[in-house]
């Protein structure tokens, strides 16, 4: 026996489609879409394409305040990008900009900045215990020098670098020197050099022309506990050989408040 479809079997299978949570979320992206191409075709782009333009101003070799007072001057919104490090530029200036100057925007734009960091900064390595061609390869690495080389008798092996002129981890801008003492093995002279640390800087003295030799370069130091002029440390150590007339540097105390003897040091 055949039925004839009513309206109701008709559109049964669109109300089913209709209540499927798929379609509608389709639906909704669709509608959506629709609503942004509009909002874009008629408010956002003829708002855009009629506001006015200016050309950028060149803010380059400028202080970071002047550059955004300029920019801000001009209805523009500058952003501090990034930061480099620029020997050209001092620090807290302006190395570059996007876009760039004289190019034509529309006010309200963003220029982005790239602000300079001064000269690098870097961290003394470990030199102590090197060889010179190591030590020089270490610095130039990181973009320092080799300063001067004191060569001194000593303990240490030969061709071996036992002092530095700057700790480890001293900061130093690049292109920075660092001298460095290197042991020449034990003297080959005649006089064994005595031991001064812990005397005063004229019982120092004393003892060393008493052994025909005499004080070389004086590098005072601050100490807090041990009396003014007093040794704390000598170069060559004892036990090297020396010729007569020969020089041992010392290392001295001076008082914590004192800066008149730092002046001295090396007279």
């Amino acid at each position: 026996m055949l039925f004839k479809k009513t309206a109701f079997d008709i559109f049964d299978p669109m109300k089913k489609i209709l209540h499927n949570p798929l379609f509608k979320k389709l639906l909704i992206a669709f509608v959506a879409f629709v609503v942004f191409v509009w909002f874009m075709n008629s408010i956002v782009m003829p708002w855009y394409v009629s506001s006015p333009e200016k050309k950028v101003p060149n803010v380059v070799g400028m202080k970071e305040e002047n550059a955004i007072k300029t920019l801000k001057d001009s209805d523009l919104v500058p952003i501090i990008s990034d930061t480099s490090y620029e020997i050209q530029y001092p620090k807290g200036t302006i190395i570059f900009q996007r876009p760039l100057a004289n190019d034509t925007v529309k006010i309200e734009r963003r220029i982005y900045l790239v602000l300079s960091g001064g000269q690098p900064i870097v961290s003394v390595p470990v030199l102590k215990g090197k060889s010179l061609v190591d030590a020089r390869f270490s610095l130039e690495r990181i973009g320092l020098n080799l300063g001067k080389i004191d060569s001194i008798a000593s303990d240490n092996p030969k061709d071996m670098i036992f002092d530095q002129q700057f700790a480890p981890g001293t900061q130093l801008k690049q292109g920075d020197s660092v001298g460095v003492s290197l042991s020449i093995g034990q003297g080959i002279g005649t006089i064994l050099v005595p031991n001064l640390i812990g005397k005063s800087l004229l019982e120092a003295e004393k003892v060393l022309a008493d052994s025909s030799l005499k004080v070389g370069k004086i590098n005072y130091q601050r100490s807090f506990s041990l009396l003014p002029n007093t040794v704390l440390d000598q170069y060559p150590s004892k036990g090297n050989k020396l010729n007569p007339g020969d020089s041992v540097d010392l290392f001295v105390t001076k008082a914590a408040d004192s800066e008149n003897e730092h002046q001295n040091s090396g007279q």
